[in-house]
């Protein structure tokens, strides 16, 4: 993906590709929710301050343990929680 393109393209690309998409965008949840725009699926990863390692674990364990969960469900992964929420598309 291009660099600067709207958070609408990136969620539709997402979308075509049947994807889940992984940010630290906080606008995507004003679009899911708020906008009801259609999501295959959004991690909001909210791990400020910790390190590149400590990042690529925690979302790794999270992947793992939830692959089933994430498809069709907005989830933000933070240091100590992970929480998933179903989407009703």
């Amino acid at each position: 993906m291009q660099p600067g393109i709207s958070d609408d393209v990136v969620l539709d690309l997402a979308n075509q590709e049947e994807a889940i998409l992984l940010t630290s965008d906080k606008d995507f949840g004003e679009l899911v929710f708020r906008l009801r725009r259609i999501a295959s699926g959004v991690v909001l990863i909210r791990l400020a301050g910790l390190s590149i390692i400590s990042k690529v674990e925690i979302i790794a364990n999270a992947i793992n343990q939830h692959n089933a969960e994430l498809l069709g469900a907005f989830t933000v992964i933070t240091p100590t929680a992970i929480r998933i929420r179903r989407l009703e598309n």
